[in-house]
């Protein structure tokens, strides 16, 4: 039976769910809930939970848990999840899984407590120095969320890499009704882990990571691009957005359907790997497409810079990409279709 959940709390429960045993975190808003939560259901289940002394910390403490095998999570906000990003960025040199969580906030510095998608080229192009990649899944509601992190452990052992939930402040403090699945536990052994026994762990050297990074990346790329698709198969126009502006972009395509006109979506799921899979489907199915409208909560565009890398690569690169950037507020449905009809009418230029 479905019951009422804040976005935070369901992330928590989701974890444990998921088999997670060692979170480390430290406040920031708007995801101070998801330890406040965990710092109480934790010892209930026999699983540690720690409040760090700051972010940095955190993170080299599920680098150190995950090494000798343990389900491991941090979570933090924008600022928090920038100090975060030395630590991720080992993770993935020593091919270490991780699960982290992203309640993003609006702007740089400090920023401000407004939901947004600011975030979005920070995280997607790996956060840190070096050339890697973290699987960045982007939900749009409070089951989509628990659905997705129920299955980011199994992921990121599975490549042995850091597995991102970029979630929204809106998202994370919104309540929805949702089913949480049955407890899982991971019965087999990684094979790799520090156990004390002296085991291979199959470090890589040096001289061997460039070729073994870019094989990584390129095999999460071909599997792990996940999107919705709606109502793209005769579409002039397609709007991509993805978390909660998509469901604004949604519910303004089905109004403007209802009147004729032929507009679609595609929903990134996996920001990274980007679902250019999507937009290679479209230019099959969409003959009469006349161009693509990115709708995202940034200030000056993020998300439509990979819909232009994506248009691309599907052929369809001379088709013009337009940009609804709402800033430090969620889409309205209202403000999409208005955008929508600049579009059309030509007084709305394309940003690429």
């Amino acid at each position: 039976m479905k019951k009422m959940w804040k976005g935070n709390h369901a992330i928590a429960e989701a974890a444990m769910r998921a088999g997670c045993l060692f979170y480390a975190g430290y406040p920031i808003t708007p995801q101070t809930e998801v330890g406040e939560y965990l710092s109480a259901r934790m010892p209930e289940l026999g699983r540690t939970f720690l409040q760090a002394e700051n972010e940095m910390s955190a993170v080299y403490m599920i680098f150190g848990a995950y090494a000798c095998g343990m389900r491991s999570m941090t979570s933090s906000s924008g600022p928090g999840f920038s100090l975060k990003q030395e630590g991720i960025g080992y993770l993935c040199a020593n091919n270490l899984p991780a699960v982290l969580v992203n309640v993003q906030r609006w702007g740089p510095g400090l920023g401000s407590l407004d939901s947004s998608q600011t975030d979005y080229l920070r995280d997607t192009r790996g956060g840190g120095n070096g050339d890697y990649r973290v699987i960045v899944l982007a939900p749009n509601s409070i089951q989509e969320t628990i659905d997705l992190i129920y299955n980011a452990w199994d992921l990121a052992e599975k490549y042995r890499n850091p597995v991102e939930i970029l979630s929204e402040g809106s998202l994370g403090q919104m309540m929805e009704a949702v089913e949480f699945p049955e407890f899982k536990t991971r019965e087999e052994d990684l094979g790799w882990t520090w156990d004390g026994t002296g085991r291979d762990h199959k470090k890589l050297e040096s001289s061997a990571k460039p070729a073994a990074t870019k094989a990584k990346i390129a095999l999460m790329t071909e599997n792990e691009q996940r999107w919705e698709s709606f109502q793209t198969e005769d579409a002039e126009y397609i709007i991509v957005a993805f978390g909660l502006p998509s469901r604004s972009a949604k519910n303004a395509i089905k109004q403007m359907r209802a009147r004729g006109e032929k507009v679609g979506l595609i929903r990134p799921i996996s920001v990274w790997p980007f679902p250019y899979k999507a937009f290679e489907q479209a230019a099959a199915a969409s003959p009469n497409l006349k161009g693509f409208i990115s709708v995202e909560s940034t200030d000056a565009g993020q998300l439509v810079e990979d819909v232009v890398i994506a248009a691309k690569k599907a052929k369809l690169g001379m088709l013009p990409v337009y940009g609804l950037f709402s800033g430090q507020h969620i889409p309205k449905s209202k403000e999409v279709i208005e955008f929508y009809e600049k579009v059309k009418d030509g007084t709305e230029k394309e940003v690429f």
